[in-house]
């Protein structure tokens, strides 16, 4: 188990899974990324149920990336039941969705997304996303919670 805050990313799409993960490792980000494949499996993982119950093993995200259409429950259902948990304020969502609806964008807003992506249409995209999120996060906090090793 690392020590490196972890992100959870809440993604159906195996391929989307894959871009993610190589443009993180691509930008540097060595933060672990715990995956979870549809919105129970994230309330679960969020609030330590079942086999997420180890906290050692499945700590608290410090970043919550989700789509918004999973199976079983949304990604605006994972929002609002997040927001309906106060231990979880303090948890950035970021939507990284298919959907460029207005509509999507300002129901996610209104649930608590901090920031709503539309998901890039390639690999190159996908990294160039990565990156600007180290930027954002420095930017916003002062400082970035990705862990980043210079590329050799």
């Amino acid at each position: 188990m690392t020590s490196s805050p972890p992100i959870l990313l809440a993604e159906d799409i195996s391929d989307d899974v894959f871009l993610f993960r190589r443009a993180l490792s691509k930008a540097g980000v060595r933060n672990p990324v715990q995956v979870v494949t549809d919105g129970e499996e994230a309330l679960s993982y969020l609030s330590g149920a079942g086999k997420f119950a180890d906290r050692a093993t499945y700590p608290l995200p410090f970043l919550a990336i989700l789509d918004l259409k999973m199976p079983y429950r949304s990604g605006f259902e994972v929002l609002s039941w997040i927001k309906s948990h106060p231990s979880l304020f303090d948890l950035p969502v970021v939507v990284l969705s298919s959907s460029a609806q207005k509509l999507d964008q300002v129901r996610a807003y209104e649930l608590g997304a901090r920031s709503y992506l539309v998901k890039p249409p390639t690999p190159q995209a996908f990294l160039d996303l990565a990156t600007s999120m180290d930027s954002f996060y420095i930017s916003k906090l002062g400082t970035s919670p990705f862990i980043i090793e210079p590329a050799s």
